[in-house]
């Protein structure tokens, strides 16, 4: 025998969950695109070296000030250029993880919870 349909009030639960997880997917989407397109600048040797990237990663540009570029300082400026790229690396992820953090508070999601799941 049915015990009516109060089994169904799952279903209506699921269905919220379903849009709330596309919402989620659509507004991560559109983060990945945004952070694509935010530019973040590392440095190193106080300004000498300076690298442009995408806050994803992507080396768009680099400064070199010429006062550096002799030939008896190659290695000191090959290791500048790697400072500074890995400067930029780690100031894309800072901003990427920033921008994480507000859409998991948006959602009213804890702060600290990882998405993608």
């Amino acid at each position: 025998m049915l015990k009516g349909l109060g089994g169904l009030g799952g279903l209506g639960d699921m269905a919220k969950m379903m849009k709330a997880a596309q919402e989620m997917q659509a507004k991560m989407a559109e983060m990945q695109e945004q952070m694509a397109s935010t530019v973040v600048v590392g440095e190193s040797g106080a300004g000498l070296v300076k690298v442009r990237a995408t806050a994803k990663g992507e080396v768009t540009g680099l400064d070199i000030d010429p006062s550096i570029l002799v030939a008896s300082e190659k290695e000191v400026v090959e290791d500048l250029i790697i400072a500074a790229i890995k400067d930029a690396q780690v100031r894309g992820q800072n901003r990427m993880a920033e921008e994480m953090r507000r859409m998991t508070e948006a959602l009213g999601l804890p702060a600290d919870m990882k998405l993608p799941f």
